[in-house]
């Protein structure tokens, strides 16, 4: 069974009393949890189900492709290459971070499938890896301007209760950090693999704009409807 975390680092923000869902939001690289902080205002609707956002802050650790620079990063990456090799030990350590925060909103009384994963460049890929390998059936993946991690032990590792999870993809046209293309194949793989995944890409760069929130913001009433 999952621990939970007992030395949670990071934001967290409720909509209301009681919260019935948990959105769990990873940043990017170099970022902190105060980086998606200010989307919620922005995404959530009248008439939506009281919701709890946890921002976590990634470790801080050196990250290879920045000269080795320390800054808080979910796992190392050497380089933007996407057939260069991963960093295949530092993305299943923040995939067990995912899972333990899963379990630290379980004892608060937030069941697996009242809980939405959600990432942005580094913390989507994080979430996406770590979404399809949970045990428990969630109640969606945002994989924002991203890619799919560790694709060859994916088949056989994932979880049967996630098959048909809901993926919310996003990416920007112009983006120079994680080009179109990989996040495209990325989307292609999942697609091959049996999973439906909302593929919206918008005029941006490695960003987020306000096209996306509101096309968000209606994937996230799907759910609640």
């Amino acid at each position: 069974m999952n621990q939970p975390v007992t030395d949670f680092s990071g934001v967290e923000r409720q909509t209301g009393a009681q919260p019935e869902w948990t959105v769990i939001w990873l940043h990017g690289l170099g970022a902190d949890g105060h980086d998606f902080e200010p989307i919620v205002p922005e995404l959530v609707r009248p008439g939506w189900p009281a919701l709890r956002f946890v921002f976590p802050h990634a470790p801080v650790q050196p990250v290879t492709i920045n000269n080795g620079m320390a800054m808080r990063a979910w796992y190392d990456i050497a380089s933007f290459d996407p057939n260069a090799p991963q960093d295949d030990a530092g993305i299943r350590a923040s995939v067990a971070r995912v899972e333990a925060l899963i379990a630290r909103e379980n004892a608060r009384g937030i069941p697996a499938e009242r809980i939405v994963l959600a990432g942005f460049s580094q913390g989507g890929a994080v979430v996406l890896a770590a979404g399809l390998r949970h045990a428990q059936k969630l109640g969606g993946i945002v994989a924002l301007s991203t890619y799919l991690p560790l694709v060859p032990s994916l088949a056989e590792e994932a979880a049967a209760a996630n098959r048909e999870i809901p993926i919310f993809m996003a990416h920007g046209s112009q983006d120079p950090v994680v080009v179109p293309a990989r996040g495209e194949a990325s989307r292609d793989v999942l697609e091959a693999l049996g999973y439906r995944v909302q593929w919206q890409r918008y005029p941006m760069q490695h960003a987020v704009c306000a096209a996306e929130i509101n096309d968000l913001a209606a994937w996230f009433q799907a759910r609640f409807g």
